[in-house]
């Protein structure tokens, strides 16, 4: 082991720029192939030290025990919220109390409420797609937003009458564009989303129903029912991860078949490989860009000493480029056999709505490998400045339907 600190120079890649104009999947190679275990220290932020290798980032991911999850989730997270959420948010929540929470939201997920989640996101699939189509011209990322909050909204409980209210809302209380950056009205927004759910509370408190938001007002763990503080963590939880990931892999999706369009060709004539599509759209999008681990003990990890209460970032890009595990990594392969991606993240937090997102993204592929012949750009491709999301602020793009 060594408790060798780095000092030769590498982007640092936690600086939010890199990801909107610079070149983050140089560093990650560079940083895989060197020291895939590495320290960054900051001047006006704590020290961290950066996994970029897929075994090592699985290795993390894959003990709690060692590397915990309840001194937050991110870099640059306020620490006041993390201490507010620990313990009762999902995410932010170490086993055995993490278990239990999940079990209250997995029991949500009837057989009829799984149906009525899978009709809404075909639906919604083939209006958004359809819509585009007849449009000729939008921005990718403004059509990829209203899947995933459709099937959140259903999730959680909400009227199909305020779908289009919330949609609104929570673009603005969790965008990530500059656009939606303005402080007051993200706080606004956000404030107007829990009295919403204050209110639905309530609701489902007297006359239960089959969603999230029923089976968490009715759930208790060790005979102590949840707070409403806990349901309104956990619902925003849901809210807020449930549409970045859906929404960029979307966009990141489309785009990769504009770059490799004989993919986008060898998915119209054999429309059975969507199901392996959707996998490399995950691991070739990444939209999680980190998660965080604080050590719980002195540890080791690729050959480095990790001292207790060091913090770890996993960036899940870079794992997800590894070449040892995906050859030729920088290629978008339809049909890429085994994918062993990090997109959802593994272990005791692997992502509660993989499986959702995943049907989400194999419903609207199927739509756009239908209905679309051909996709070209319409203006210039905005990435976000952002180290939590992997994502774009703006793709317009022209579409021309099958005839």
């Amino acid at each position: 082991m060594t408790t060798l600190r780095d000092t030769e120079t590498v982007r640092d890649l936690s600086d939010p720029e890199l990801y909107r104009s610079g070149d983050p999947e140089a560093v990650w190679a560079l940083l895989r192939g060197r020291t895939p275990v590495r320290w960054t220290e900051r001047e006006h932020a704590p020290g961290y030290w950066s996994v970029t290798s897929h075994a090592l980032v699985s290795q993390v991911l894959r003990n709690a025990g060692a590397y915990s999850s309840e001194k937050g989730m991110r870099l640059d997270a306020d620490p006041a919220a993390t201490a507010a959420s620990a313990g009762k948010m999902l995410i932010v929540t170490d086993p055995p109390r993490h278990g239990a929470i999940r079990r209250i939201i997995n029991s949500s997920f009837t057989p009829a409420m799984v149906r009525r989640l899978t009709d809404t996101m075909r639906a919604t699939a083939r209006a958004v797609v359809a819509e585009a189509v007849e449009a000729g011209e939008c921005d990718l990322v403004d059509v990829a937003s209203r899947l995933p909050l459709s099937v959140i909204c259903d999730m959680l409980g909400v009227p199909k009458a305020d779908w289009n209210h919330m949609l609104t809302l929570t673009r603005t209380a969790f965008g990530t564009s500059e656009a939606e950056s303005d402080p007051l009205r993200r706080s606004e927004a956000h404030t107007e989303i829990l009295v919403y759910y204050s209110e639905l509370i309530g609701r489902r408190r007297r006359d239960p129903g089959e969603d999230i938001v029923s089976a968490l007002v009715n759930g208790s763990i060790d005979g102590r029912p949840l707070t409403d503080s806990e349901v309104y963590l956990n619902c925003d939880g849901l809210i807020s991860g449930g549409n970045e990931t859906t929404r960029h892999a979307t966009v990141g999706g489309i785009l990769a078949l504009m770059a490799h369009p004989a993919e986008f060709d060898r998915l119209r004539a054999r429309p059975e490989l969507v199901d392996s599509a959707v996998e490399e759209i995950l691991r070739f999008t990444s939209p999680a860009l980190h998660v965080l681990r604080t050590a719980t003990r002195d540890t080791e990890l690729g050959g480095r000493h990790i001292r207790e209460g060091d913090r770890l970032a996993l960036w899940l890009p870079s794992a997800n480029r590894d070449e040892q595990v995906f050859p030729d990594s920088a290629r978008f392969d339809a049909g890429r056999t085994p994918n062993r991606h990090l997109a959802f993240a593994a272990g005791t937090h692997f992502c509660l709505g993989a499986a959702l997102a995943g049907q989400e993204l194999r419903l609207l592929f199927e739509e756009i490998v239908r209905g679309v012949r051909h996709v070209e750009p319409a203006g210039p491709v905005r990435r976000l400045r952002s180290n939590l999301v992997w994502g774009y602020e703006s793709v317009p793009v022209r579409l021309e339907g099958k005839q």
